[in-house]
């Protein structure tokens, strides 16, 4: 079954272009591109994709409040991934706490946007690498999300803190899976515990909780 997409962007350059990127892998499907926040969640109301590809700056309605009232929505709704010219650390975190399941430069590779696709559609996140290493930097020193203050329902397992200290290393669920000798399927499972316990939306999110804890420089 393929990913369903809508694209929101309010260059047609940019549109055209991210279509012919995703139109050409067989398991993505580009229900709408569009220019406008409003028009965007129009479109996800009519076609309900399974992920929105969504620019910050557009008229009538900017990607950040699309993002949050979509999260705000009950049900089931689209994973989120920004993709901009802009890299301010505002629009990281703000993107990321409205619930965002990604964040991307525009002038990221076509391979990399397809797997942001692909990864939020099965509830990852991925984060463009030049921001990915800012970002942790930033968290590691406990000035960016806030999550560190969020204490685990329960607390985690020798082998879930192994996993989200590799997470947050910025690991991959294969290379994760790898480096610790266990199955894709155990690492995800893994993840969806701890996701539970920390009661975060995504993967993002506990990355963040591992560098603001310390936990993600502890030696294991």
């Amino acid at each position: 079954m393929a990913i369903t997409v809508v694209i929101a962007d309010d260059q047609d350059m940019v549109r055209t272009g991210f279509r012919m990127i995703l139109e050409s892998q067989p398991d993505i499907e580009v229900l709408a591109d569009v220019t406008d926040g409003e028009a965007a969640l129009a479109a996800v109301a009519r076609h309900d994709p399974d992920v929105l590809l969504l620019d910050i700056r557009m008229p009538r309605l900017d990607g950040l409040e699309v993002t949050r009232r979509l999260a705000a929505r009950a049900g089931v709704r689209p994973r989120v991934v920004i993709v901009t010219t802009f890299d301010l650390d505002e629009y990281v975190h703000a993107a990321l706490g409205a619930g965002a399941s990604g964040f991307l430069l525009k002038n990221a590779s076509p391979a990399m946007l397809v797997e942001a696709v692909r990864a939020a559609a099965v509830g990852d996140a991925l984060v463009s690498p030049a921001i990915t290493v800012r970002l942790l930097r930033e968290l590691a020193s406990g000035t960016a999300s806030g999550r560190g203050d969020c204490a685990p329902s329960e607390p985690l397992t020798h082998r879930e803190q192994d996993v989200v200290r590799a997470l947050a290393r910025g690991r991959t669920n294969n290379e994760i899976a790898a480096e610790l000798f266990v199955s894709l399927s155990t690492v995800k499972s893994h993840l969806a515990n701890v996701q539970a316990k920390l009661d975060a939306r995504n993967r993002v999110e506990i990355a963040a909780w591992a560098w603001e804890t310390g936990l993600a420089t502890r030696t294991p």
